[in-house]
This record gives C-alpha cells, sequence and structure tokens, in this order.
C-alpha cells in the first residue's frame, strides 16, 4: 500500500510533467464536518464581531484590534494549527487553510489576525528552542500576546538579505546590540513579540525574538496608507536594543532559512484570505445588481452584468479548487514527514519547501483574482462603487496591497520558473525527457487519429498540450539564452504566467472530473460550464504568453515552426461561453450571493 502512496502524489512542480488522476485530488467537497462547522463559526465570528465594527476599526480605535484578536483566540481561531502542547488545538493544515479563507473577508482584521498567527508567531513556534516556544506560544495560542514581523527596511524590500540592522554581542556577552529600523510593520504599533532580522559582525544575517520594552526599542507614528486603514503599521527603531543572547532565533547566520520559509506557508495562506474577501466582494455585488434599477430594470438581467458577475465567479471557484489541491499536498507530505520521525517543525516546513512553486502560483493567482473581483464590484456599482458608503470601495482599496506583500506578485513568478528550473538541474524534476518528446513531437506529422473516447478526453487532451507549450518554450528559452536567461525577466513572467495558467485549468477539470464521478454531469452543469469557459479563455491567454515569450529570442525557421507547434497546443474547439456565462450568473441572482 505504501509504496504505490508513495508513487502517486506528486512532487512539487511535478503535475507539470505528469498526470494527475481525480480520485487522488483533494477537492473543497471533501471538506470533513468539522471543517465546515469551523468555516461557520469564522463567518459568524465575522458577521457579529468584525462588519458591525468596520468604521472604528478603520479609525485605529486605541484596544479595538487587540480586543478583537482576543476575542477571536477565546473561541481558538488563533491556534488552530499550534500543537495542544503550547496551548494550541493541533488541527490539520487544511483546517488551518479552512480557517484563514473563513476569516479573510474581515479587511484590516483579517490581515491583523492572519500577520499574528503567520509570520507573528511561526517563526518562533518553528524555529524556537523548547524555553522559547514554552515561553511564547502560549500566549500567543490565546491571544493574550501579539506577535509582529520586522524583515522589511527602507532599502531592503524583495533583497530581504540587503538589510541594514546590525547586531553586536554586548562586552560582558551578555546581550546583542541591535541598531537600524524595520519599516510597514504589521501589527507593529501593539504587538508585543517581534521577529526581527539582523546581520550579526555585519554579515551573519540572523533572526532575533525583540519584546515590547526592550531596552532601546522604539516604534513611530501610526503609517497613513491607500487602504487596510485599520491594520497597524509602523516603523520600528532600535537603538543599542538589548536583545538577550538567548533570545537568538535559530542558528546564526541562518536568517534567510526562516525567512524564505516562513513565506512559503505565508503566501498559500494570503490566497486563501484573498479567496475569503473574494466570495465575500462577489456577493456583495450580486445583491446591488439585484436591487438597482436603471431604465425600470434590474441591472441584474443586462448581459454585460451577468458577464462580469460570472466571470467573477469562474475565477473564485477556480482559484479556490487550486489552492485547496495544493494544501492537501502539504497536508499529506507533513504527515509523510513526520511518520518517518522528523519533528513537526521540520514536518511543515519540509512540506512547505517541497510544493513552495504552487505556493508561489497560488499567491499570484489568489491575490489578482481578489483584485479583478474588487474593481469589476466597482464598476457594477457604478458611482456609488466610488463612495466610501459602500463597502465594495473599501474592498477596492484593501486589495492593492495583496499583490505587493508576502513577495511581489513579479517576483513569485520569477520564483515560479526559477525553482522549477533549479529543481531540473539538480535532478528532482525530469524536465528533459518531456521537454525532447515535445521537440520529436514538432517535427512529426500530426497524428489525426481517432480521438480519446470519454466525457472530458478533450479538456485532458487540451491540459496535456498546455503543458507542451509550456515545456517547448521553457526548453528553447534555456537552450537560447543558456546563463543570460535569469536577465530576461520578461520571458520568465511569460513562461510562469503559463504555468500558472495551466495549473488552474488542471485543478478545474480534476475537480469537475472527480465531482461528475461521484454526481453525474446534470448535478454538475455550472461546474462544467465554469470549467470549460476557463480553458477556452486561458488557451488564449497562454497562446499569447508563449509567443511574447518565443518573439523575443528565436527568429526564422525556428521561429516559425516553434509559432506553428504553439498553435497547435493551444488549439481549442470553439464553446458558448456567453450561453456558460448567463448560466452561471442567472443561478448567484437567483441564490441572491456567490453560491458555489
Amino acid at each position: 500500500m505504501s509504496t504505490t502512496m508513495q508513487s502517486t502524489v506528486l512532487k512539487g512542480g511535478e503535475w507539470l510533467i505528469r498526470e494527475s488522476v481525480p480520485a487522488e485530488t483533494f477537492i473543497p467537497e471533501d471538506f470533513s464536518e468539522e471543517q465546515r462547522m469551523i468555516m461557520d463559526m469564522c463567518t459568524q465570528f465575522l458577521n457579529s464581531e468584525v462588519v458591525p465594527n468596520y468604521e472604528r476599526i478603520d479609525k485605529l480605535e486605541p484596544g479595538l484590534m487587540q480586543s478583537l484578536m482576543e476575542k477571536a483566540g477565546e473561541q481558538g481561531l488563533l491556534a488552530t494549527a499550534f500543537p495542544e502542547q503550547y496551548g494550541g488545538l493541533g488541527k490539520d493544515f487544511i483546517t488551518s487553510t479552512v480557517v484563514n479563507e473563513a476569516l479573510g473577508g474581515g479587511h484590516s482584521f483579517s490581515v491583523a489576525l492572519a500577520a499574528h498567527t503567520g509570520i507573528g508567531t511561526l517563526p518562533i513556534l518553528y524555529f524556537g528552542t523548547e524555553e522559547q516556544k514554552q515561553k511564547y506560544i502560549p500566549k500567543l495560542a490565546t491571544g493574550e500576546w501579539k506577535g509582529a514581523y520586522g524583515l522589511t527596511e527602507p532599502n531592503s524590500g524583495s533583497d530581504a538579505l540587503g538589510a541594514k540592522t546590525t547586531a553586536k554581542l554586548s562586552d560582558d556577552g551578555k546581550y546583542y546590540l541591535l541598531n537600524g529600523q524595520k519599516c510597514w510593520i504589521t501589527n507593529g504599533g501593539f504587538a508585543d513579540v517581534y521577529t526581527v532580522f539582523a546581520k550579526i559582525d555585519g554579515d551573519k544575517f540572523t533572526a532575533f525574538i525583540v519584546e515590547r520594552g526592550f531596552e532601546g526599542f522604539t516604534q513611530g507614528p501610526e503609517e497613513h496608507k491607500m487602504g487596510i486603514k485599520g491594520s497597524s503599521t509602523v516603523q520600528l527603531y532600535f537603538q543599542d536594543c538589548k536583545v538577550p543572547v538567548e533570545n537568538v532565533l535559530g542558528e546564526i547566520g541562518k536568517g534567510h532559512i526562516i525567512a524564505f520559509n516562513i513565506l512559503n506557508i505565508g503566501r498559500l495562506k494570503l490566497c486563501a484570505a484573498c479567496l475569503g474577501g473574494s466570495k465575500r466582494a462577489t456577493t456583495t455585488t450580486v445583491q446591488y445588481a439585484i436591487q438597482r434599477e436603471q431604465f425600470k430594470i434590474s441591472i441584474s438581467k443586462f448581459g454585460a452584468i451577468k458577464h462580469k458577475l460570472a466571470e467573477m465567479a469562474i475565477r473564485i471557484w477556480v482559484s479556490e479548487t487550486g489552492l485547496y489541491r495544493a494544501a492537501k499536498w502539504i497536508d499529506d507530505k507533513e504527515k509523510e514527514l513526520f511518520d518517518s520521525g522528523k519533528p513537526f517543525n521540520e514536518a511543515l516546513l519540509g512540506a512547505a519547501e517541497e510544493y513552495a512553486i504552487e505556493c508561489a502560483i497560488l499567491k499570484v493567482f489568489g491575490s489578482e483574482t481578489l483584485d479583478f473581483v474588487v474593481d469589476e464590484g466597482v464598476q457594477v456599482h457604478g458611482g456609488n462603487g466610488f463612495s466610501d458608503e459602500y463597502e465594495i470601495s473599501k474592498a477596492y482599496r484593501d486589495s492593492r496591497i495583496n499583490r505587493i506583500y508576502e513577495g511581489t506578485n513579479e517576483i513569485n513568478r520569477l520564483l515560479t520558473l526559477d525553482m522549477t528550473l533549479k529543481r531540473a538541474m539538480k535532478g528532482k524534476l525530469d524536465l528533459m525527457t518531456p521537454a525532447m518528446n515535445v521537440q520529436k513531437e514538432l517535427m512529426s506529422i500530426p497524428d489525426f487519429g481517432s480521438e480519446d473516447e470519454g466525457v472530458f478526453a478533450k479538456e485532458l487532451k487540451y491540459i496535456s498540450n498546455f503543458k507542451k507549450a509550456i515545456l517547448m518554450t521553457a526548453g528553447a528559452a534555456v537552450q537560447k539564452l543558456m546563463m543570460k536567461l535569469d536577465k530576461e525577466q520578461e520571458v520568465l513572467m511569460n513562461i510562469a504566467d503559463m504555468a500558472i495558467e495551466t495549473y488552474h485549468c488542471e485543478s478545474a477539470l480534476l475537480r469537475v472530473m472527480k465531482l461528475v464521478e461521484h454526481t453525474g454531469e446534470e448535478a454538475n452543469s455550472l461546474f462544467i460550464d465554469m470549467m470549460r469557459t476557463y480553458i477556452y479563455d486561458a488557451a488564449d491567454r497562454i497562446n499569447k504568453s508563449a509567443k511574447d515569450a518565443l518573439n523575443s529570442f528565436a527568429e526564422g525557421d525556428e521561429l516559425r515552426m516553434m509559432h506553428i507547434g504553439i498553435k497547435r497546443f493551444t488549439k481549442v474547439e470553439p464553446f458558448n461561453t456567453k450561453e456558460a456565462r448567463r448560466r452561471i450568473a442567472d443561478k448567484m441572482i437567483a441564490e441572491n450571493r456567490y453560491c458555489f
């Protein structure tokens, strides 16, 4: 049994070169009863405690955010995934992802909560000594203490290792003296515990646990931001700040391991929060469209509005599908590592690192889905969408930050391909064999033989071809540009976009296939509409990304031949997306909400 399991669980990035099957794909319809109850509990918490207080939160009313986080702590919402020995609930990774999604629609509150439970707490939980964990985690788990994370500096954002903050051992050897500043620190104005990165002796990048009240540690005033106005954001200042030597976190000089591993999990959880925000904003927009009349008719009856509502729903549904597919991979890998004798922290970090490519993909797709949803939401609201009285204007402003933090979307696109190619070079992913097979296929006469049978045979072929388009384009780029490839960011981003689209197309198809296997085509007709509309549109986007990449480095007969290949690999049959979108929109209008 276990040997077959080993052979079927996909490694990170392996979906690109191996076929996935529906039976092994986790979908939201597989949630346990407990996970559904937790989702309902989170939604009730938002509706009763957070939504009525939006204005007070945005005005940074002193003590309000802290009290909300303590209330969330009382209900166990801060400690879902923490081990029971430190006051947590010890739930699995999917359950903690469900919490992030369900609380994701709470604007500034969601940001404060996610920062606290993620970057504010996890560094200590995963890298702390037993003493450090016993001292800090139980208080962070209940919300008695709040956590924050100090990595970014005025001159080092994406280049985190370019930090200038220094740490020097005191003469008596009891303290490290920190000097420097950190900026854009979420929860910075009220946190009790901070993970702060500094360079010991100017080069050893190291993490420290800094408590509010340490001598030499001060903070600046609250930043005035475009959005998430209720999220406390300040600068931190260190002037010979005395940090006890026992508060070094992890190994000296290994701070980058903490910084980058925590970001992997943070990216997936950010996608989850964006998903929750997207669903909420779509419900708001559907309800507005139904009650708003123009020319004596509800605007929800207009085709142009239906197109918008349906496209919002399709992207959300596809994003959700990709998210939980990867969350289950991380969950399975974590259990496998734990069962093989790894301590829980190494198990989760190892699992998140294994699927770092997927975490980067999800971060980009989830944040761009939310941006699309709130932008179209404002458009459906018309002039009212520009008014502060309507929640959609707040959703629009609050959404924008998601494409910037946890690594900008540009950095995450570059990482997607960079990590994939590095794994291929280390022999972890065999990209060479399938890439050579695509080359051979291009040289051969296309096979117009009998088509496969089966309900989704065409769609399976499309996905297989999209993967060939990626392998052909990436293979040509590697051969042609060699060591210069990392300087060609536009090409890398084109190929990353192809990968992001293909991963989500395949996830959508697998979800539909699994649903149809269980409950038939008729019961899932709208999901089939969503999947087919998404794949049909994605084919054009993949086609353009591939051509843009190839046009920039190939020429002559070689370029012409690859263009023919791209045309072949992104060819899809005609599909009436207008009618599919109308059916999807009509369902939401009938239900008065996002209902998928």
